[in-house]
This record gives C-alpha cells, sequence and structure tokens, in this order.
C-alpha cells in the first residue's frame, strides 16, 4: 500500500508537469489510460464474465465519479502545490463519515463528530480563505475529496452484491469511456518526445499505483491499510521540492497534521467498529 501511495504521488507530479503544455482533461485520460492497462489485465486473467453486476447503474455511478476525482484534481494541481492540494483531499474519511450517516444511515458517535470538526478545521488551516495566501483552484480539491467520498460510499453499497474484481473492471471502463468523449475537445498533439515520455510515465505509475493497491487490500483489512495513504504527504513534499522547488509553509504543515492525526483516529475507531 505505501508503494501504491508512492507511485500515485508520482503520477501527480508528472500530471502536474504535463498541465504545462496541455489540458486537464487530456492529462486525466491519460492517466486514466494507465487504469485502464489494469482493467485489461483483469479480463484477460478472470474473462468477461466479471462484467456482470447486480447493481449496473450504481457501478456506472462509480464510474462517474472516478471521472470526476483526478480530472478534478490534476485542474486543482495545475495551480497549486502538489503538497497544499494533498493537505486538503485528506478530508475525504471525514466526508465519508458525514456521507455514511446522511446517505446509508451509520451512527456517527460524538467523538468520531468531533473528529470530523476538527478535521475541517485542519483543512481551513491550510486553505487559509480570506488571508491573500491561497489560489482559488484549491477547491477543486474539496470536489475531488467529496467525489472520492462518493466512490467509497458506492463501494460500500456495491460490497454485498458484487466482487471488487468487477466493481474495479466497471469503474475503469466507465471512467475511460467518459474522459474518452471529452477527449477530441481538448486534444493538443505532445509537442516533444520528452512530453510523450513523460505521458507514458504519467500511465505506467497510475497502474502500478492501482496494482499495489488491489493487491494491498487482496493480502489485508482496508482499514488495516487506509492510514498509510497519510504517506502522500511525504511524496508529495519530496516530489514538489525535487521537480517545482515548493515547499510547504508551517501553517500548511500544521493544518495537515491536525488532518492526519483527526483522520487517523477516526480510521482507529472505524476499525475497532465503534461509532
Amino acid at each position: 500500500m505505501a508503494g501504491a501511495f508512492f507511485f500515485y504521488a508520482t503520477s501527480d507530479m508528472f500530471a502536474k508537469l504535463l498541465t504545462e503544455t496541455q489540458h486537464p482533461i487530456q492529462v486525466a485520460w491519460t492517466r486514466q489510460c494507465g487504469l485502464l492497462t489494469v482493467v485489461l489485465v483483469l479480463l484477460f486473467r478472470n474473462g468477461p464474465g466479471i462484467l456482470r453486476s447486480n447493481h449496473p447503474w450504481l457501478q456506472v455511478a462509480r464510474g462517474l465519479t472516478a471521472a470526476i476525482t483526478p480530472t478534478s484534481f490534476i485542474f486543482a494541481v495545475a495551480f497549486v502545490p502538489l503538497a497544499d492540494a494533498v493537505a486538503v483531499s485528506f478530508v475525504v474519511p471525514f466526508l465519508v463519515t458525514v456521507l455514511a450517516a446522511l446517505l446509508l444511515g451509520e451512527r456517527v458517535g460524538l467523538r468520531r463528530w468531533i473528529a470530523v470538526a476538527l478535521g475541517f478545521a485542519g483543512a481551513l488551516i491550510v486553505i487559509r480563505p480570506g488571508m491573500g495566501v491561497f489560489h482559488p483552484a484549491i477547491f477543486l480539491v474539496l470536489i475531488t475529496a467529496t467525489a472520492f467520498a462518493l466512490r467509497q460510499i458506492l463501494s460500500r453499497m456495491l460490497s454485498g452484491g458484487d466482487t471488487l474484481l468487477t466493481t474495479i473492471a466497471i469503474t475503469g471502463l466507465t471512467a475511460s469511456l467518459i474522459l474518452s468523449a471529452a477527449l477530441p475537445f481538448v486534444w493538443t498533439v505532445p509537442d516533444s518526445g520528452l512530453t510523450i515520455l513523460i505521458m507514458v510515465a504519467t500511465a505506467a505509475t497510475a497502474a502500478l499505483a492501482e496494482l499495489g493497491i488491489i493487491k494491498a487490500l487482496d493480502l489485508a483489512l482496508a482499514v488495516v491499510v487506509a492510514p498509510v495513504q497519510y504517506t502522500l504527504m511525504i511524496y508529495s513534499v519530496f516530489w514538489g521540492y525535487l521537480v517545482f522547488s515548493d515547499l510547504p509553509d508551517g501553517w500548511t504543515l500544521f493544518g495537515a497534521a491536525i488532518i492526519m492525526a483527526s483522520g487517523g483516529y477516526s480510521l482507529w475507531r472505524e476499525s475497532r467498529g465503534q461509532p
């Protein structure tokens, strides 16, 4: 799982580089090509039977969120540092908690609601609205986080009826079709061999990340490996400094620490089956 998130951070870095010459939708499509490769491998190994679903419309809806997530995030990182975007994206566990209570009727206790409040307070520290230190594009990360949280809620709704492989396959195919439909309106021919190489690297690292997560979830419970997502902050700071000479300021790190601590606590409560 740690390796998977390293590859995701690396794919984010390549994607940010590509936004200098390509439209974010084209970059998102390039990244999706890597994930589509994983789906094709699954189809080759398991046959087309894995595409049979008991809840096809829920699967399509999940695929739609999978198309929105990378597109809005790549739009955002075209303007804001990687570490700042990743820090704000860590509000996902809190959004899942809120949506699970609203949409699934799950019981959420006082302690987890406090963790949610602290998590959003941490996000506000990172964003600092009204203080003139943030780019409005950072709010696109909140759209990313909301779409990703909805994706997890849909995963819970599908878990009793469809297999994990079915969900991965249909999600990947749906997201690929949606982004491919938008591609002709924004496509630009790569301007150099280096750009083509970065496009291939973007897709390849995204594929390795997806394979890593699938394998991790095959070996361990999701609640056990989920906290490893916070290593994204380390990798994003590393790539942000090495490639873009960006370093998060003290307030960003402070806000990110609050988000990670609160999110870790929420995940710990969930792993113990406590509201």
